[in-house]
C-alpha cells in the first residue's frame, strides 16, 4: 500500500498529480469524511494514495 504522512505531504502529492489541494480543503474534506485517513497516535496523519487517487478521479470534472 502506497501511503504518505502529514497534510503537508498530501498536499504535494496532489499538487505533483496536478489536482493543487489547499490545507484549509484537505482539512475540510477530512472532516467531511471525504479523505479518508489513519491516525495511530494523535500526532500522526497516515493517507492512503490508492483512496487519494480514486477520491481525484471521482472529482475530475
Amino acid at each position: 500500500m502506497r501511503k504518505v504522512q502529514g497534510v503537508k505531504s498530501l498536499m504535494a502529492y496532489f499538487d505533483s498529480v496536478n489536482y493543487p489541494m489547499t490545507k484549509e480543503n484537505l482539512i475540510d474534506l477530512m472532516a467531511r469524511k471525504e479523505v479518508l485517513h489513519i491516525s495511530p497516535i494523535s500526532v500522526i496523519l497516515l493517507f492512503e494514495l490508492n483512496h487519494i487517487d480514486w477520491w481525484i478521479k471521482a472529482h475530475i470534472k
